[in-house]
């Protein structure tokens, strides 16, 4: 009963409530990034403001998500709780690196959980992808030990950046470039989930 939701749920409003926020946040950084506002006595830069309108707005498109499809994914939750976790220290603190910080925990955590699922055996990544792209156990251990050096180097990407280079260029990176590297790498993927495939193998176990 929870699937038929998401079932009937129109294709454009899943990739909206998840990139909304983030574009949000974009966007009004932009406006705001040459003002400073003072609230209860402290100074508090444009993009702080903005770290305290993108907390609620992605817990709230989070929310709209679940309710619409029944489910959330390891994923969506873990970085929820990093977002409100180094967002409110960003905000608590009035110091913006803990918030360009936690795209580097986040792709941490993930590059880790993946590491040890291979050391155990398991494919965690199958559980969460296993019903759009159905591999063989070669295919998901190959695709996760991949997912797991691409997780890791984006988080030496993301500490690189916010450590060498303006807030612009990593609002920029943040926005833009981790999507774009995301989507790449799957891009790059499709051989190995062509060659790894089981969906052949399952439709003429149907028939």
């Amino acid at each position: 009963m929870s699937e038929q939701p998401e079932k009937q749920m129109k294709p454009w409003i899943k990739p909206t409530l998840e990139m909304g926020p983030i574009l949000a946040f974009f966007a009004g950084y932009i406006a705001l990034r040459d003002h400073t506002f003072l609230i209860a006595g402290s100074e508090y830069s444009g993009f702080i403001v903005m770290t305290a309108v993108f907390i609620p707005l992605l817990a709230l498109s989070t929310l709209v998500l679940w309710r619409l499809t029944g489910k959330l994914s390891a994923m969506q939750i873990m970085t929820l709780v990093l977002v409100v976790v180094f967002g409110g220290l960003t905000i608590w603190l009035n110091d913006e690196r803990f918030f360009k910080m936690k795209p580097t925990m986040i792709y941490l955590m993930f590059g880790a959980i993946l590491g040890l699922g291979l050391l155990r055996s398991k494919s965690y990544l199958s559980l969460v992808l296993g019903e759009v792209m159905p591999l063989d156990a070669d295919g998901w251990r190959k695709l996760e030990f991949r997912m797991m050096l691409f997780f890791f180097g984006l988080a030496l990407a993301n500490e690189a950046i916010w450590r060498t280079m303006t807030t612009d260029t990593w609002v920029k990176f943040k926005t833009f470039g981790l999507p774009i590297a995301m989507l790449a790498f799957f891009m790059s993927q499709s051989g190995l989930m062509a060659r790894h495939s089981t969906e052949e193998a399952d439709k003429d176990a149907a028939e």
